[in-house]
């Protein structure tokens, strides 16, 4: 996987950052999602490093990037701390603006860090979610029993943490495998780099506060946002096999939160990157290109 791609671990302010960088051309920094790490862009990594700087990095908590203390109010791991995480990181590579692919919790870090650094974020693709407080505000019971790790990992320290580590493999299959694609998304290498990235009971801790964060302290910084909006352009893409289609309209509620919104489901469900990755290539380079 990631062929002609180097790797790294960079200091970054209280943590340090693992991933891959390949490519050459305008940055853009990819972002994953839960319960995974930089390894799911590998599928679409290299034909887009054809044309930008790919910076795919794992967010601190997962994969090796460290984790970082745990603070009472999960801050540690906020939005705003990881969004300041990728500033820093580009920085150190030379850029100071770049564009954004990116998935799950990533999304929820890139739509931070347009709001908190609306001078880095040049373009914005958002890969499968509606805005964290709104999906809270309109959550059903449909939704709740789909996603039932959006609100049990919000619970307190350390019941879910305790329950994951138990049989994290087990734990990581029925989340990831549970979709209308089933396995399809993932190859064998990929599986178990996850796997073995998941098999670590800080990772575990920090994805859990990752939730507690987007639960609370996360909600205060989107409430103290105000009327104001995303300022730079995002194309949001969503699987219509998934949760955001079957729940979500997902253009009305991003259209709350950024000033211009383009998007559309794809054929697909909630791992976008793995099961449709030339109809995401394609998708990035006609926005972004």
């Amino acid at each position: 996987m990631f062929e002609g791609f180097e790797s790294f671990d960079l200091k970054v302010g209280e943590v340090t950052l693992h991933g891959r960088k390949g490519g050459i051309g305008p940055p853009l920094l990819l972002l994953h999602g839960y319960p995974q790490t930089h390894v799911m862009w590998h599928k679409t990594a290299p034909d887009l490093a054809q044309h930008f700087t790919v910076i795919a990095p794992d967010l601190r908590g997962y994969g090796g990037s460290t984790c970082p203390a745990t603070r009472p109010d999960h801050s540690q791991m906020s939005k705003r701390e990881m969004a300041g995480d990728m500033v820093g990181l580009m920085a150190a590579f030379g850029f100071d603006q770049f564009d954004i692919l990116s998935h799950d919790r990533g999304a929820r870090v890139a739509h931070r860090l347009g709001m908190d650094h609306p001078d880095a974020a040049r373009k914005i693709i958002i890969l499968d979610i509606a805005p964290t407080r709104e999906m809270y505000e309109n959550t059903t019971l449909g939704f709740a029993r789909t996603y039932a790790h959006w609100f049990y990992l919000t619970e307190v320290f350390p019941l879910p943490e305790r329950m994951i580590e138990a049989d994290p493999r087990d734990f990581w299959d029925k989340k990831c495998l549970f979709g209308a694609a089933g396995d399809s998304p993932f190859t064998p290498e990929a599986r178990a780099a996850y796997h073995a990235a998941f098999n670590n009971p800080s990772m575990i801790h920090a994805s859990c506060e990752d939730y507690r964060a987007a639960a609370s302290i996360d909600i205060t910084h989107d409430n103290e946002d105000d009327d104001r909006k995303l300022a730079c352009p995002i194309k949001v893409l969503w699987g219509a096999n998934g949760a955001i289609e079957a729940y979500f309209d997902c253009l009305r509620l991003w259209r709350l939160r950024a000033e211009t919104v383009m998007g559309k489901s794809l054929p697909g469900g909630h791992y976008l990157a793995e099961e449709l990755p030339e109809m995401v290539i394609a998708e990035t380079l006609a926005f972004l290109k």
